[in-house]
């Protein structure tokens, strides 16, 4: 039931391997405007961690649509140490918000703790966590793309 990628049609290789491509890039514009959308339209404060991810996401989106037109699988190394370094820095805001990171190890300036979360939906899916999950679909998409290139 995953992403079939044993396919020996070159062309069908390219459609299937850009519209993976394509949907990394929908993702990481979608958390890109979301988190401006956050910070500067909500006003919620954004903590050290956040900045990180920030760092992370956003030359994302110019990466991959550059790989786009025309499609070139080479931006996937790129955008991967990206997504890759995103995913750490979030796996690590989300366990200082579950406390399991002590608080003195934790990079938080003062008046803006990388612990509190200013937004919840569904009790459990706050920022943190929304970016663990964006990183790590748009990590998995990378690598079926990639898979897509070399087979």
């Amino acid at each position: 039931m995953g992403i079939r990628v044993e396919n020996n049609d070159p062309s069908q290789r390219i459609s299937t391997g850009w519209a993976l491509l394509f949907a990394a890039w929908v993702m990481v514009t979608v958390a890109t405007l979301g988190s401006l959308f956050f910070s500067e339209v909500m006003d919620v404060p954004v903590c050290s961690l956040c900045w990180y991810q920030r760092i992370a996401m956003y030359p994302l989106v110019l990466i991959l649509a550059v790989g786009l037109f025309p499609y070139d699988t080479g931006v996937v190394r790129y955008a991967s140490a990206l997504a890759v370094t995103g995913w750490f820095i979030a796996l690590f805001h989300v366990l200082v918000v579950a406390g399991i990171i002590p608080e003195k190890v934790q990079p938080c300036v003062q008046g803006i703790p990388c612990s509190e979360t200013h937004i919840s939906l569904l009790g459990f899916l706050n920022i943190p966590v929304l970016s663990l999950l964006t990183f790590t679909l748009i990590g998995v998409l990378l690598f079926y793309v990639h898979r897509m290139k070399s087979s």
